[in-house]
């Protein structure tokens, strides 16, 4: 499309003056600071809910989700094929960016396929929801149940809005034509979606653990 022809320039290799480049820096550098505070704020909060549930599975009322047969979490097969779409999708937005020699149409539509991507982990997590919630295991029915509730959702959230800002990257690349601007906001989305993933990996390894595995955790952290 005309209004995406823009997109794969880079202005600031072009020879025009000095000026320019540090103008390009000092744009971008903003937003970059903002988000290694947002994600050091995000990582504190995900820390400190991650000990809290360690110290849980510590009482006798704790049941794991996994670690036997006829628990919900031991075939994590739904879980299984939600991490590699996530990851899909972070692979998906980092060849957008750094495959800068393609078309402007294939770097959008590697973009909007990374958009998909998240969409269907939200709702294959959504299904895994529908499944431990069809089978019994509400979310106040056990405190496993709760913090698996919990974390996935708030994992969740944090991928929603960060779909949000995404389309709006493409609302404002149609209405401005600014493609640099959109470069920026396509290099920093990447970055929050490798860090999404990496937080998910965590989070997977954690909720599909058995009684057994918590008690090794706990002892290593001195619980």
């Amino acid at each position: 499309m005309a209004i995406f022809n823009t997109l794969g320039e880079k202005p600031w290799l072009e020879s025009t003056s000095g000026v320019g480049f540090e103008q390009t820096e000092e744009d971008y550098r903003p937003g970059k600071t903002a988000l290694k505070f947002f994600l050091a704020v995000v990582s504190v909060v995900f820390f400190l809910f991650t000990i809290t549930f360690l110290s849980r599975t510590q009482f006798a009322d704790f049941q794991a989700l996994a670690g036997e047969p006829w628990l919900p979490l031991e075939n994590s097969n739904q879980l299984m094929i939600n991490t590699g779409v996530i990851l899909f999708a972070s692979i998906l937005l980092q060849l957008s960016v750094s495959l800068t020699k393609l078309s402007t149409n294939i770097r959008l539509s590697l973009f909007c396929a990374a958009l998909v991507a998240s969409l269907l982990f939200i709702f294959g997590q959504w299904q895994v929801w529908q499944l431990l919630n069809n089978n019994g295991y509400y979310v106040n029915s056990n405190p496993a149940n709760s913090f698996f509730y919990l974390l996935t959702g708030m994992h969740a959230l944090h991928l929603i809005g960060g779909l949000f800002a995404m389309f709006r990257m493409l609302y404002v690349l149609y209405r401005s034509k600014n493609s640099l601007k959109f470069e920026r906001a396509l290099q920093l989305a990447t970055t929050y979606w490798h860090y999404l993933f990496f937080v998910w990996l965590a989070l997977f390894f954690l909720l599909t653990s058995s009684t057994e595995t918590f008690k090794t955790i706990a002892e290593i952290c001195g619980f």
